[in-house]
């Protein structure tokens, strides 16, 4: 099974307890949150490093969907989720003048995996991943989290420019600055940058 199919039954698992969720099946809307939080949590990740901020807003944002479900349809449920985070931290961020993320502030994440150690999964620890995720970290944040976007959850450029609120080049041109910064960085990871493109073009 490829990734995108996998992604398309993962939705399936999703929607299905959606359904059951939006029929006022609380355990079932528990078990969809529990599926959605790792990923809701890096995902905040991109805007902001105050993991107990992050948490609030997981919580707020769940309380909020649960609250108003018998209004609300989906289609693909991570990309409505992430959607909603995203614009509910941006709110939050204007009204509060809460700080956005800095480069300095990353590494003191530690509750969840962020986007960079999935890179490191299942493989073993060596400075060739260091450099990665070092320079993953220093990446611009909208560059970061469009690399979270694609890679990580999957998505289409399309739906990577409706959830980003930027049209569909805007997205190509962040993915490969991104792209080439890294590969600029870690040369020894040329055949890992190919892979990569061949799944943006």
């Amino acid at each position: 099974m490829d990734k995108k199919q996998r992604i398309l039954l993962e939705n399936e698992i999703l929607l299905d307890l959606w359904q059951q969720s939006k029929a006022g099946d609380s355990v079932a809307f528990c078990r969809l949150a529990d599926k959605l939080y790792r990923t809701l949590f890096n995902y905040a990740t991109s805007f902001t490093s105050d993991k107990e901020y992050i948490k609030d807003a997981i919580q707020e944002l769940l309380i909020h969907i649960w609250e108003k479900r018998q209004t609300i349809n989906i289609q693909f449920v991570t990309i409505y989720f992430l959607k909603s985070l995203r614009n509910q931290l941006l709110q939050e961020f204007r009204r509060n003048k809460h700080p956005f993320l800095g480069i300095d502030e990353i590494d003191e994440i530690t509750d969840n995996q962020t986007i960079e150690t999935e890179i490191e999964e299942n493989e073993t620890y060596s400075e060739s991943q260091r450099r990665v995720r070092l320079a993953i970290n220093e990446l611009p944040k909208r560059q970061k989290e469009a690399i979270f976007l694609k890679f990580y959850e999957g998505l289409e450029n399309e739906q990577i420019a409706d959830l980003m609120q930027v049209n569909r080049q805007s997205v190509a041109n962040l993915l490969f600055k991104a792209i080439t910064t890294l590969k600029s960085q870690i040369p020894f990871l040329s055949h890992w940058i190919l892979i990569i493109y061949t799944l943006i073009f």
